[in-house]
């Protein structure tokens, strides 16, 4: 191989391939040392110019899926967040399981009174003196970004219903605000009027070193569409029962009898789900 080959992402953009990348995704997704040399290796002999992002995917995929299941379901997490789709609810309640293990208390899907209208929240998240009102952008397509429409809209809302919040009792010393939470990623100038006018944002990668994906590798909440033991047409019926989390399976065996899982597969199932539930 030479020793610099190109490579197409998503976007279409053309960038230098970098293996450490490569084998820092495969770490972060818990695969063993041996493992990240061995995806690696097998990839880089295998690299042509012009590969996309998404065939270099497929091929440390598919290794993980022969020899490591639960860390295949980690690696593919932002594909997984993807498959949560279409309605876009799933999530919006990931996002409000997400904050209620981190110690806020939730709910989700609610109509909140304005101060000139009545608005339909996604998430409303309360913790010692922080309330929220956070929204969730779902896009199934990683390539579709949040643009600066996204946060001026919600900050517009926001700000009619920290009015009403504000006239409630023991809410005069509370800190109220505004979040957007999206699985992908936000444009630059998002991101400049988001932080310009105190809205908080959440996305893929953002705030760096603190986005969705390390929080759901923190504490262990990932989807159940990441699951690798599972078809599609059984994530289907799970979603459609309002089950979206590994942990709730966990937690709950009997979800996996309700669709009609076998004794041996299910087995099988909970192991990779107790294995996505461990934050160590």
């Amino acid at each position: 191989m030479k020793s610099t080959i190109n490579i197409i992402k998503h976007s279409g953009e053309i960038q230098e391939f970098d293996l450490e990348k490569l084998k820092s995704s495969l770490r972060r997704a818990k695969a063993d040392e041996s493992l990240v040399l061995l995806i690696a290796d097998e990839v880089q002999n295998n690299l042509v110019e012009g590969m996309t992002t998404k065939q270099i995917y497929k091929m440390a995929f598919k290794i993980l899926r022969g020899k490591a299941t639960a860390t295949a379901s980690r690696y593919k997490l932002k594909k997984a967040l993807m498959q949560l789709g279409p309605s876009g609810f799933p999530f919006e309640k990931l996002v409000g399981q997400l904050l209620a293990h981190e110690g806020f208390e939730t709910e989700v899907g609610v109509f909140v009174q304005g101060n000139c209208v009545q608005h339909e929240v996604d998430v409303v998240a309360q913790k010692d003196n922080h309330h929220y009102m956070i929204e969730c952008k779902y896009h199934s397509d990683q390539g579709r970004f949040c643009n600066v429409k996204i946060p001026l809209y919600i900050q517009s809302r926001f700000l009619d219903v920290e009015i009403e919040w504000k006239k409630q009792q023991g809410h005069d010393t509370k800190m109220h605000k505004g979040w957007v939470y999206t699985n992908t990623r936000f444009t630059a100038d998002a991101l400049q009027y988001g932080n310009c006018v105190n809205l908080g944002l959440a996305s893929w990668d953002y705030p760096k070193g603190n986005g969705i994906k390390e929080r759901i590798d923190k504490v262990g909440m990932h989807p159940l569409t990441a699951l690798t033991t599972l078809t599609k047409s059984e994530k289907t019926k799970l979603l459609d029962k309002g089950i979206v989390l590994c942990k709730e399976i966990h937690e709950h065996h009997e979800f996996l009898d309700q669709i009609g899982i076998s004794r041996e597969r299910k087995k099988i199932v909970l192991e990779d789900c107790q294995e996505l539930c461990s934050t160590n």
